[in-house]
């Protein structure tokens, strides 16, 4: 037997590492193609590149390995029962229930590694993900120069870091020309060079990273610093002056730590959570405070030494606390009423908010459950499907797979949006697609046995039959009562 279940997980191995291999390049492919445009063009270096695409990758592996679950046990026993394996083993005795138990216990350990990898991975890559992409938004990829100002231009060539300061009093922006120029050029610390022109015209690389000045009728004094009281001057009819890598500079850690949903682990979610209904009950409690304090104000309670008294409890001459008090002793009933109402109001908003925001929380850590169990599930509805259609090839595995994990995401997706809109539980939300496909799986698999005995064909006519006879069988029962 245990050689049996040794031959039916190697048969699993390379179908998984092919299609995990496959589905993860091509939607990585995918995302990189999305975010290409807001990188290309910014001059940025190969080592930001390269951290983009490590950081993009553990988002594609969460969607592809539970996939990739599904592919390859769909296309293992489909093979296995095509040749007449599961056949075999069933006639010499071996239930093929009993060859599936290990596959569903490597889904749970799938399932756990799954969890962990979402719980612990994927929210720290999603986060730096996030800061490197703000980092680059900005990140301007193109020099702006004001008239009449002072610019600060920072130019990163490779070699060094170089600061020039430019200054034009007409900065034509249709034609790029410049008139009355000056350029303080402070990169050398061995001498400090001024350039003047009477005009100039500037123009950028195709990739905005690079600035070229083109100076006319002007002079260049250079005072070197080793050398007290000397100085050099040149006059020039036209100059060329290029600034290479003046967008070449990406600011790190200036996106802030702020943690959206898909960036906190279980345990962070949990907390937020719990925050906000603590908030939530706040606002609910000054509500009740604010109310409390109305009706008593209304029967005639007033403020005598720092407290709300009523009428047959003041005292005659206890001084009162009319520096925080006095203007709500001639709040009349009207005046009170609305205080009341506007506080209740933005209470009310506050509160509501407060409950959605704890409830998107709550959703999240569902669905990373969720997600992982899914591991354990697609196990379960997949092999019987291919032991009852195992004619149909790889064509039945691509659709198949296509179908069930369409309908799974859609379901999740569909019941996220509804729990975050307060609609439907979180719990219910997220376990959705689990709780329809886990008692059809276990169905399932409990005929296996009798689908491996008595399959006749099993490819896509027979699965159409299949599809057709479950979708006509309603009709037909209603049309029996009809008659009866």
């Amino acid at each position: 037997m245990s050689i049996l279940i040794r031959y039916v997980i190697r048969s699993h191995v390379g179908p998984f590492l092919f299609s995990f291999t496959l589905l993860t390049g091509l939607l990585f492919l995918n995302t990189i193609a999305q975010r290409l445009g807001q990188l290309m063009g910014k001059g940025l270096p190969w080592s930001v590149l390269g951290e983009f695409a490590v950081l993009a990758l553990p988002h594609t592996v969460a969607l592809t390995l539970p996939m990739s679950v599904l592919v390859a046990v769909l296309f293992a026993f489909s093979d296995l029962t095509a040749e007449n394996e599961i056949t075999a083993m069933t006639g010499g005795g071996v239930n093929p229930v009993r060859i599936l138990v290990p596959l569903v216990g490597i889904g749970v350990i799938l399932a756990g590694a799954m969890f962990l990898f979402n719980d612990r991975v994927l929210p720290e890559s999603n986060h730096a993900l996030r800061k490197l992409l703000v980092e680059v938004n900005l990140k301007s990829p193109t020099f702006q120069l004001r008239e009449q100002v002072v610019n600060e231009v920072v130019a990163d060539a490779g070699d060094r870091r170089r600061v020039y300061f430019l200054q034009a009093v007409r900065i034509d922006p249709v034609s790029s020309a410049l008139e009355d120029v000056v350029i303080y050029d402070l990169s050398d610390p061995q001498a400090r060079r001024t350039t003047y022109a009477k005009r100039g015209t500037m123009a950028f690389s195709e990739t905005q990273t690079d600035l070229f000045l083109t100076l006319y009728d002007g002079t260049v004094l250079e005072v070197p610093s080793n050398r007290p009281g000397a100085f050099q001057l040149a006059e020039f009819q036209t100059q060329f002056l290029p600034i290479k890598g003046i967008s070449n500079l990406l600011e790190r850690g200036v996106a802030g730590d702020f943690r959206g949903d898909r960036e906190m682990s279980t345990q962070m979610l949990a907390d937020s959570a719990k925050a906000h209904d603590r908030a939530r009950a706040r606002y609910e409690a000054d509500t009740k405070r604010e109310s409390v304090f109305a009706v008593r104000r209304a029967l005639g309670w007033r403020y005598q030494a720092d407290s709300l008294v009523p009428p047959e409890m003041a005292v005659s001459g206890l001084a009162t606390d009319t520096d925080n008090h006095d203007y709500q002793d001639f709040m009349g009933p009207d005046e009170i009423s609305q205080s009341l109402l506007m506080t209740a109001r933005a209470n009310a908003l506050q509160s509501e908010a407060m409950r959605f925001r704890a409830i998107e929380k709550r959703v999240e850590i569902h669905k990373k459950y969720s997600i992982a169990f899914a591991c354990i599930v697609f196990v379960l509805i997949g092999a019987p499907l291919a032991v009852r259609f195992p004619r149909g090839g790889v064509g039945m595995v691509i659709t198949v797979s296509v179908i069930i994990f369409a309908l799974f995401w859609i379901s999740l997706i569909g019941g996220e949006t509804l729990a975050d809109n307060g609609h439907v539980h979180p719990a219910l939300a997220m376990w959705f697609p689990n709780l329809i496909l886990l008692p059809l799986g276990i169905l399932m698999v409990h005929r296996i046995s009798k689908e491996v005995a008595t399959a006749r064909g099993g490819g896509w006519d027979d699965l159409l039959f299949t599809l057709s006879s479950g979708l006509k069988k309603p009709f037909l029962k209603a049309s029996n009562r009809d008659e009866t």
